[in-house]
């Protein structure tokens, strides 16, 4: 006897041991699955999680950095890292030819170098204003610099600086300043340069400019290390929100090639394995084609 559930259902039959068996023709014209995609593997998954959530990335290591930091200058004297980076740069590092290579470096990040490099960037880099969107971004710089300087009142280290310099120390400004200025460069040919390659030797060009201006600073003894590090932090936080809020309002949209690329490749596996509609439809509204039975022809013994 068969049950509610196999009267809507015509094509299945009621076996001996209550298991439903599909019509062996029906089941004959039905179109195969479509081919059950790979897992994605994690380093994907990972790399497209720091993709989309980038500047919280940055934001939330840089604030944990930061704090730890701070909370080391405003409740002890010295903090461990910058003992390590004076045994380290000040007594073992510094010769008398590597001293004037520091001392230009470290001018990497003062007013007419950064002039310069304003002038270059409002004559090749897209967008209506792109000179104006980086020297607004070095005013805010300068001027948050300063106001962190004030909060904290921390004095320079003394004893063993190879140049002279005025003002607190906490944080570095040459730091604050090369990583807002060089950073925002760099996010900016991420955004439009289309070539790979140039991405990336543009990329590890200014994050080596950056890295030498904070160097130079421990070397020439006018910053703590802690200084240094704090005043990156700083500015990645910074550039976070200006990157997104400010900076789109004098650069243009960019037309990424990649990501449509990447959709493509993507669509088409699965255009070249999927059934069109109109044919499966088209197919199951058609009857087989069922070959006639043959008439069998009267004997004689059957007149």
């Amino acid at each position: 006897m068969t049950s509610l559930k196999d009267r809507g259902n015509p094509g299945a039959t009621r076996g001996p041991q209550g298991h439903n068996h599909h019509d062996p023709e029906r089941h004959a014209r039905k179109e195969p699955p479509l081919p059950q995609s790979h897992r994605t593997p994690w380093t994907a998954r990972f790399a497209r999680l720091c993709r989309n959530h980038w500047r919280t990335i940055v934001v939330c290591l840089a604030l944990i950095v930061l704090i730890a930091i701070l909370q080391d200058v405003l409740f002890s004297d010295i903090v461990r890292m910058d003992q390590l980076a004076y045994w380290l740069v000040v007594l073992h590092m510094r010769t008398d030819w590597l001293t004037p290579v520091m001392t230009s470096v470290t001018n990497l990040a003062a007013p007419v170098p950064l002039l310069v490099m304003l002038v270059i960037v409002a004559a090749f880099a897209p967008g209506r204003r792109p000179g104006w969107c980086c020297a607004l971004n070095l005013v805010l710089v300068v001027a948050l610099n300063e106001l962190l300087k004030h909060i904290v009142h921390r004095p320079r280290p003394d004893g063993f600086r190879l140049i002279s310099e005025v003002g607190y120390s906490f944080p570095s400004g040459h730091s604050m300043v090369s990583m807002a200025f060089f950073g925002l460069l760099v996010w900016m040919i991420w955004r439009y340069e289309r070539d790979r390659t140039m991405r990336v030797l543009w990329s590890l060009f200014f994050g080596a400019v950056i890295f030498m201006v904070g160097f130079s600073r421990i070397y020439l003894g006018v910053h703590y290390a802690s200084d240094v590090v704090a005043g990156f932090c700083v500015s990645l936080v910074w550039l976070a929100f200006y990157t997104r809020v400010v900076a789109p309002l004098f650069l243009p949209k960019p037309a990424n090639p990649r990501h449509s690329s990447a959709l493509a490749a993507r669509i088409a596996p699965e255009k070249a394995t999927r059934p069109d509609p109109a044919m499966d439809t088209a197919m199951w509204n058609t009857t087989p084609d069922v070959p006639p039975a043959p008439k069998h022809r009267r004997t004689e013994r059957g007149r």
